[in-house]
């Protein structure tokens, strides 16, 4: 039987000192359930691991793994999802090797980002399973160098008497990834202190240092914000973590649901879509066994985070007895481990409703809500844990609040750099303000706009997406927002709006998937396309170029879900999409 409030654990500096600790402390207490659906209507089969038998698989994983390679050599993890792959990093990590979380050959559209990244990596081993082994061993024999290892054909006697090795808590201990061209990837130099460090704040920024939670997840364990989740997290406060596999959210989002059902006190985290998908597929049937009402916080990490998404989802989940302030708006990226900002659970949700025209000058000025031409925000709270600064891109001057520019953090989970990118480092990692008494100190530059008011910090866009026409500022995601509204035929979230360089100036184009429940030839394209250029030109004053209509799942999407407006950018600009139909 669990003891739902684990014991305080001592501050140490890396993950595998924590994972021991708890073996010694509460060695059967649960650490990890894996809940798998091998059939389609499969209500899940548990696998799980005491801290007991995590320590033990960490310690198999890693003498075997310090057989193989040097310390500070990469070790690429490409298990599927699941205990295996925790054992896997984690036994990287505590062998002092540098942990590459990946995942195997297969993933659709990421095959040359995968193969991308092992040769910017250049692990000396990938671990995989031996469910894996096979096409794993196909996509590594052009580099006879690199060792393949199934983690799970590792016995436990391996492990014998080895223990972890004194970890400096400067050394890396993981790769990051981030999502990005498939010809420039770059990895986030994250060290034993930033992790424990992000784990730590994201705890406390949650209430999940004082109060009992459960973490409950599906998000791939390669994404930044599934792995400091559902392990890094976990892992230094002691909490049980349960997860499942993407693939079978997508296939069933009940699962999710039934699982934070499951598990009273329940934190788990999704991006802005899955909360829309829930909401507009799970079936009243489906929903008469859940009771909700014991969920603790759910925090919606996406960009943008939309509040008309979180008021669907909790109406849709109200006679489950979800309550509504457990939603909680949140900010971060790779390059500072992954958590900057939060919304604390049980507070309301903050929206903003700002005015469009002051916004496209760099102003948050407050406009009326029912007003048209309004820019609808919500607020991704306060920093956890760290420093927040907004500064102008160009000029690097510290602004006042209210002011729109790049937001700017500093603080222990920021990451060492990239890998091998020495001058992207030095523009990244090492920026530093005009005014120093503003904030000494280098400082990340996150790439992203914004702006904080009443205390909360409100994310407006990507400073490399923005588009400018005629000197005024548009951001692409408001664009695809009033897009999508415009005709049902549309898929939420699955479009891209981007300029494009023309004869007389920047051409604003949409590329867009239509819903798979209508065949495209029940669609009055033409019809389709004067409305989402009607709605555009009324909300935004913008006369759209083009307005391309392609079948569902041909837009572009990064390894964490998140739509590519480069890359659809970069295809539209190839002619990709000149037999889709457009308008």
């Amino acid at each position: 039987m669990d003891s739902r409030r684990p014991p305080l654990a001592p501050v140490f500096r890396s993950l595998p000192e924590y994972v021991r600790h708890w073996a010694e402390t509460t060695p059967d207490r649960r650490a990890f359930t894996f809940v798998d659906h091998p059939a389609p209507h499969s209500r899940g089969v548990h696998r799980t691991l005491t801290w007991r038998r995590l320590d033990l698989r960490m310690r198999a994983m890693a003498a075997r793994l310090a057989a193989e390679a040097e310390p500070g050599e990469r070790v690429a993890v490409l298990c599927p999802q699941g205990t295996d792959y925790i054992t896997a990093f984690l036994g990287a990590l505590a062998a002092g090797l540098v942990a590459v979380p990946l995942y195997p050959p297969g993933l659709p559209g990421q095959g040359d980002r995968l193969s991308a990244v092992l040769a910017d990596a250049r692990p000396a081993v990938v671990v995989t399973t031996g469910q894996a082994l096979a096409e794993v061993r196909e996509l590594c024999e052009g580099d006879g160098g690199v060792k393949v290892v199934a983690g799970d054909q590792v016995p436990d006697a391996a492990a014998g008497d080895w223990q972890p090795r004194a970890l400096d808590a400067e050394a890396v201990a993981y790769l990051q990834y981030t999502s990005g061209s498939t010809r420039t990837p770059a990895g986030v130099e994250i060290t034993h202190a930033n992790v424990v460090a992000n784990a730590r704040q994201a705890l406390a920024a949650y209430g999940a240092d004082v109060h009992p939670v459960t973490c409950v997840g599906w998000l791939p364990l390669y994404h930044d914000m599934g792995l400091v989740l559902s392990v890094a997290a976990p892992v230094v406060r002691g909490l049980l973590s349960v997860l499942m596999d993407p693939v079978a959210f997508l296939h069933e989002p009940v699962r999710w649901l039934r699982l934070l059902a499951a598990h009273p006190r329940a934190l788990s985290a999704a991006p802005n879509f899955a909360y829309d998908y829930c909401a507009a597929t799970v079936t009243e049937a489906q929903k008469a066994d859940l009771r909700l009402d014991g969920v603790f916080a759910l925090i919606n990490g996406s960009e943008p985070v939309r509040a008309g998404t979180a008021d669907r989802f909790h109406a849709a989940f109200a006679a489950q007895g979800l309550p509504p302030e457990t939603h909680c708006p949140s900010y971060g990226l790779a390059e500072a481990t992954v958590f900057v900002s939060a919304a604390r659970p049980w507070q309301p949700l903050r929206r903003f409703a700002l005015d469009r025209d002051a916004l496209a000058t760099g102003k948050a000025l407050p406009a009326r809500p029912d007003d048209p031409r309004a820019v609808l925000l919500t607020g991704c709270g306060a920093p956890a844990g760290q420093r927040v600064r907004i500064a102008d891109p160009v000029s690097r001057e510290a602004l006042a609040e209210g002011e729109v520019g790049e937001i700017w953090v500093q603080g222990p989970n920021v990451g060492r750099g990239y890998r091998n990118q020495e001058p992207q480092t030095l523009r990244v990692f090492g920026a530093v303000l005009a005014d120093v008494a503003a904030g000494p100190g280098k400082w990340l530059r996150t790439g992203d706009l914004g702006t904080v008011l009443d205390g909360q910090l409100i994310v407006t866009g990507r400073l490399k997406d923005l588009i400018v026409v005629d000197g005024r500022n548009h951001y692409p995601q408001d664009v695809e927002a009033t897009a999508q509204d415009a005709h049902p035929a549309l898929r939420r979230d699955r479009l891209a709006a981007f300029g494009v360089p023309g004869s007389a100036g920047e051409r604003v184009i949409v590329v867009a998937e239509h819903i798979r429940a209508v065949p495209l030839a029940d669609i009055d394209v033409p019809a389709l396309v004067r409305a989402v250029r009607a709605a555009v030109s009324a909300r935004h004053g913008l006369r759209l170029s083009d307005v391309v209509l392609v079948p569902p799942g041909t837009v572009p999407r990064t390894s964490s879900g998140k739509v590519s407006r480069a890359l659809t950018r970069e295809r539209y600009l190839a002619g990709a999409y000149a037999a889709e139909v457009a308008g």
